[in-house]
């Protein structure tokens, strides 16, 4: 990895940017390998070559968020490990511009037998932090992680959660230039990821550069102007967020294997409550009748879906969001609380329950699956989900096709 200190160049700048693995069927094959390398001495090769990436040339200008979207081993991570120095590439280079911090998978650049303390102070020190700077906002990583507790217990003894607080805390409080974070705010409770996402957006605001993986399409079109959907070692689309999100979707929906519809939410211990939230029932009712598996006609019949839900409430009152797709996984419409600008009204102690119309369903014939989900106010980290809660199955007079019937007019001109 270089460093470009040039005054208007680009924050991160990859050319050719490639990774191959060499993968061994047998650990003595390393050994071969390692004692007979060259082929033109005649030697054998012992393993195969796997290429991570292949090829990536990409721009991010100083101030842009961009997410990355792609299924497990499209080569994200791999992508952000090269941008951020933790692997070598294979060929190909990588230009950065600012100071860089990480929040890759879970736990990396801490060593286990260090005390939280101690891995903070060395994590900062690796950024380029000076003594004097890390003395000056140490209580305020501290604070922020919440593991004041056990800062200075060795982290090999602390959970996951823990693990993602300390890490989360130092990146963001050494003042990067460049933040890149790989799915690891998955990880922990509610109201710590309700504070990472704030941090995140008041550093977007601040023009910081912002390089964003998550599997959460919510997150990266809520996050990011820019998306990149990388699939196979390579760059598939790269634009504007809805657009590349919507096509990563559609491609999500071809490939999504059918899978049985739930009659209902699945039992489950009920999470505890603190900086959580969790649906707790989910009810539709077709005509008048409450059902799970509805028999409507298009055009003509309505639905109510009811959504009790707990939360803490120490948190902002979370939102909800519903999706309806088909039977092959595609997402045909969806609604949510926070898009309608709709505020939930909530109890003191957190609970809530709301009911969303659906009036005179256009639906065409076939059969449609009801998703709940529960997110944070501002719809970006999901506390809970109901999928294939409840069924449509819609009849129809007429022989149009689609999904929809949509509003129209005939008209004719005189000729």
């Amino acid at each position: 990895m270089s460093f470009d200190l040039a005054p208007h160049a680009a924050a991160i700048r990859a050319s050719k940017l490639s990774k191959c693995y060499q993968l061994y069927h047998h650990p003595k094959d390393r050994l071969k390998q390692f004692l007979w390398p060259h082929k033109w001495l005649g030697a054998r090769q012992y393993y195969r070559e796997l290429w991570a990436l292949r090829d990536i040339d990409l721009i991010v200008k100083p101030g842009e968020v961009v997410g990355i979207v792609g299924q497990n081993g499209s080569g994200k991570s791999t992508l952000l490990q090269l941008v951020c120095g933790t692997l070598t590439p294979t060929y190909g280079e990588v230009q950065i511009t600012g100071r860089i911090a990480a929040l890759l998978e879970l736990g990396a650049g801490f060593n286990p037998e260090f005390t939280g303390r101690e891995n903070v102070l060395m994590s900062a020190a690796i950024m380029g932090l000076s003594s004097a700077e890390i003395a000056h906002r140490l209580e305020d990583i501290i604070d922020f992680s919440g593991v004041r507790d056990f800062i200075d217990q060795p982290v090999k003894t602390y959970s996951s959660g823990m693990y993602v607080r300390l890490a989360f805390s130092v990146a963001i409080n050494v003042d990067p230039d460049i933040l890149v974070i790989d799915e690891a705010l998955s990880v922990g409770d509610g109201a710590f990821a309700h504070k990472s996402f704030s941090r995140i957006m008041q550093m977007r605001d601040a023009g910081k550069t912002i390089l964003f993986c998550s599997h959460s399409l919510f997150q990266v079109e809520s996050l990011c102007a820019r998306a990149i959907w990388v699939n196979q070692g390579q760059v598939v689309e790269d634009g504007e967020s809805a657009q590349v999100v919507s096509a990563y979707q559609a491609f999500l929906d071809k490939s999504t294997p059918n899978s049985s519809p739930q009659a209902s939410i699945a039992s489950k211990n009920a999470p505890t409550l603190v900086g959580n939230a969790h649906l707790e029932k989910v009810k539709l009712q077709a005509n008048g009748i409450d059902t799970q598996h509805a028999i409507i006609t298009s055009g003509q019949s309505g639905i109510t879906i009811d959504v009790t839900f707990a939360s803490d409430p120490s948190l902002p009152c979370p939102n909800i969001a519903m999706a309806l797709h088909n039977e092959d996984g595609r997402i045909i419409t969806s609604a949510a609380t926070w898009e309608d600008q709709f505020s939930i009204q909530r109890a003191s102690d957190g609970s809530g329950q709301i009911c969303l119309r659906l009036d005179h369903l256009p639906l065409l014939k076939g059969a449609y699956l009801i998703n709940i989900y529960l997110l944070c106010d501002r719809g970006l980290h999901l506390f809970d989900s109901a999928e294939r809660v409840a069924i449509l199955q819609v009849k129809q007079t007429g022989r149009l096709q689609g999904y929809f019937s949509i509003p129209h007019q005939w008209e004719n001109h005189n000729i």
